[in-house]
């Protein structure tokens, strides 16, 4: 997605992540990592559009992670856009590569995944082609440079028991490991803003309450046209099971903030859930 959703050129994408942390709308600053954060963090909720549109909200979930410290490893779940692939997807070897270099698969709790879910495919067709997961990785790269490895998954199915069972199973594999899960998703989806903004709200408030029925239940309700609410859910779900229980609203916004043109916008939104 380099050159569509992020600039290509190195030079230019950190100045365009520099950019993101200073909008108006991120957090006003560049941040420091701290070498000895308290790494209290479970989980992040991250926007996945073009830069330009989501990179400030996207921002103020990387900038709080800079603040909690450097995780070993980090499982990027992301939904499947294309159609393409098995229903839940990862690598387990190789690496990714974004402008700012190569990033790491950590090949060995990616096979613990596969091995103990039973359910997750290891198969390259989810990620060609997938952005969600992708542009997650320079904000990264940006903070951390090659030091971290991570896990993609890719879902196409999100319904609310596959979420739960994967979320169980992340939280299992995950223990006593230095770990990071990131759900990467969108809000509604070509809404006017007001419209966006209202209904957004209903599954704002559910995940800040980490009560993942509820969230499926008015996704529902309200036809909110949340891309990734499977990711999330398996993060709500995981964070709880490894103890997490504090939930801190980073940021909304909507691509009609950014733009300027709100007759249809998309959603954005930051969100973190700590021990």
């Amino acid at each position: 997605m380099a050159g569509a959703f992020y600039h290509r050129d190195p030079a230019g994408l950190k100045e365009q992540i520099r950019t993101c942390f200073l909008h108006s709308l991120g957090p006003g600053k560049v941040p420091e990592v701290r070498d000895k954060g308290p790494r209290r963090l479970a989980a992040l909720v991250c926007p996945h559009a073009g830069y330009i549109y989501s990179g400030p909200t996207a921002a103020r979930s990387y900038f709080q992670l800079a603040n909690d410290g450097k995780p070993r490893s980090i499982v990027i779940l992301g939904p499947n856009h294309t159609g393409l692939g098995s229903i839940l997807s990862t690598n387990t070897e190789g690496a990714w590569n974004t402008p700012l270099g190569d990033v790491p698969i950590d090949s060995e709790l990616a096979s613990l995944i596969v091995k103990e879910s039973g359910i997750v495919d290891v198969e390259d067709r989810a990620h060609m082609n997938e952005h969600s997961i992708e542009v997650q990785l320079p904000f990264l790269q940006f903070m951390f440079g090659s030091t971290f490895s991570f896990v993609p998954i890719c879902m196409m199915a999100q319904d609310l028991e596959t979420s739960l069972e994967l979320g169980k199973l992340l939280a299992r594999c995950l223990k006593d490991r230095d770990a990071l899960i990131i759900a990467s998703s969108d809000m509604s989806h070509y809404e006017p803003h007001d419209e966006a903004v209202r209904r957004d709200k209903f599954a704002i408030d559910q995940i800040l309450a980490l009560n993942e029925a509820e969230l499926h239940r008015v996704i529902e309700a309200k036809n909110i046209t949340m891309c990734g609410y499977g990711p999330v859910t398996v993060a709500m779900r995981a964070a709880k099971e490894m103890g997490a229980a504090k939930t801190e609203f980073m940021g909304y916004s909507t691509s009609g903030d950014t733009s300027g043109d709100r007759s249809a916008v998309v959603g954005y939104l930051s969100v973190a859930i700590s021990r």
